[in-house]
């Protein structure tokens, strides 16, 4: 099976894919190999990283293509976690691991009993290393990856003094090599905690609830996430390899964004990605000004949104362009990828949106569907807030008819209630609140967006509700 098939398992097995952080450095022998920090492999001499000739080259035609060879030993299901951990680089640099036909240098990514790769491109068949059990997040396969892309630990750095303390009296005896440091290339970015190449706090700690790594000033920021390529992980890439991208990673909770020089007019010929990556639940994405080029198709000036980390995932809102308002959009899951493009013409003064999270909901593009509570027709959680926008191309309307419901009954549905927004805000014109075991009268949208939104609270919970909905015409 190869990548592109593969690709198309992601939306199914995302949900598997997001592993908890691990510790990714651990004790590795390779009998005809000199090992470095526990999981790259240095052939003939140590090299200084991202100071070396280890790095692959690149086409004429500004992509860096690295041929990939990915064991059948793998499962079905983590061939497709490795090619999702791969799609972030297509997606976010001009690094492009590819499917290898006949290339001699090439990575070949097998099980392994530890995780390690080889540092840099070193020539011929390179092996990166997955032990199933233990690196098969995409952040630790990110993680070795990187390696074969050049680059070091990030708290192997030559000013990582600056920013951690090294507790040496608490790594493990013979573990001490692993926290050197190198004359690195620090390429003039920040030193990053949150960075996949990043040690965790207790890496080789001797003694329980002991850390080894301490980030200073504040001893509180997390260090060894491994849920995916952080924000300055792709500025490194991006830097070290030439790349010509504008993209972003958006790791937090919630946040902003906006198109470059906004209020201003943006830049010409841009083509920009941001990549929304929230811990947990569901992407809730929201415009508060947008103002594009207009032009027929939006062929000029657009923003593309996907629901997922790369292209090849579901398109939520496809080309739009002009001023009128953006919907609000729900991912399936904890990613969404905003992109934007512009031509060489008129530039508009661009956009700033923000982003938080749901426990449920979702974006519904089908001329017809069914909205349901979480867990119908069983008993919905408590302590919900959801929200479905259901969205119908111009000139159409939605049509929507509740064939059961079931709520917290309470004077003025001040518990549990049902909201339709005649329009795709939370702030678009309402009918409801609706509660208890009320008669919903059927409605019709005067816009092309729908929003239904249902909250719960934590006491009390019912059987919810099932909503058909259908785009009609104007009559």
């Amino acid at each position: 099976m190869n990548l592109i098939l593969l690709s198309a398992l992601l939306t199914v097995l995302h949900s598997f894919a997001v592993g908890k952080p691990v510790q990714v450095a651990t004790r590795n022998n390779e009998a005809d190999t000199v090992l470095y920090e526990s999981d790259i492999v240095l052939r003939r001499q140590k090299r200084s990283a991202m100071n070396c000739d280890c790095f692959w080259p690149k086409s004429q035609d500004g992509l860096v293509k690295i041929p990939v060879n990915v064991s059948s030993d793998f499962s079905v299901t983590e061939r497709a976690w490795i090619v999702e951990a791969m799609q972030e680089f297509n997606t976010l640099t001009c690094v492009q691991f590819v499917n290898r036909t006949t290339e001699s240098s090439y990575i070949k990514v097998v099980p392994g009993q530890n995780c390690w790769s080889f540092f840099g491109k070193i020539g011929g068949a390179q092996t990166v290393a997955l032990m199933k059990n233990g690196c098969m997040s995409k952040g630790a396969i990110q993680h070795e990856l990187n390696h074969a892309l050049g680059f070091i630990h990030e708290q192997s750095r030559s000013d990582r003094d600056n920013y951690v303390r090294i507790m040496w009296e608490y790594i493990m005896a013979g573990e001490r090599e692993n926290f050197g440091k190198v004359n690195s290339n620090n390429l003039g970015l920040p030193y990053d905690y949150f960075s996949v190449m990043h040690y965790g706090a207790y890496a080789f700690s001797n003694t329980s609830g002991k850390a080894t790594i301490i980030p200073i000033p504040d001893p509180s920021v997390p260090i060894g996430q491994r849920y995916g390529l952080s924000n300055l992980d792709v500025a490194k890439i991006n830097k070290i390899y030439n790349c010509n991208r504008c993209s972003s990673v958006l790791p937090n909770v919630n946040g902003t964004f906006s198109s470059a020089n906004y209020p201003s007019p943006y830049p010409d010929n841009s083509n920009c990605l941001w990549l929304i990556r929230i811990p947990q639940n569901k992407v809730f994405l929201q415009f508060q000004e947008f103002g594009l080029q207009s032009s027929p198709d939006c062929a000029s000036d657009y923003v593309r949104i996907y629901d997922g980390s790369s292209r090849n995932a579901r398109v939520l809102l496809d080309k739009y362009c002009g001023v009128a308002p953006l919907p609000a959009l729900v991912a399936s899951g904890h990613m969404m990828l905003i992109e934007f493009v512009s031509d060489m013409a008129i530039a508009g003064t661009g956009f700033t949106a923000s982003y938080s999270h749901v426990k449920c909901g979702g974006t519904f593009t089908n001329a017809y569907g069914v909205i349901t509570s979480p867990n119908y027709p069983n008993k919905y959680p408590k302590n919900q807030d959801c929200f479905w926008i259901v969205g119908a191309p111009p000139g159409y309307q939605i049509f929507l008819k509740v064939v059961f419901f079931e709520l917290e009954d309470i004077d003025e549905c001040r518990y549990d209630y049902l909201v339709i927004h005649n329009g795709s805000q939370p702030t678009s014109p309402a009918v409801g609140p609706y509660c208890g075991t009320m008669k919903i009268p059927e409605f019709t949208s005067t816009e092309n967006f729908v929003l239904v939104e249902f909250h719960s609270d934590i006491v009390w919970v019912f059987h919810g509700f099932m909503i058909n909905y259908t785009f009609v015409t104007p009559s």
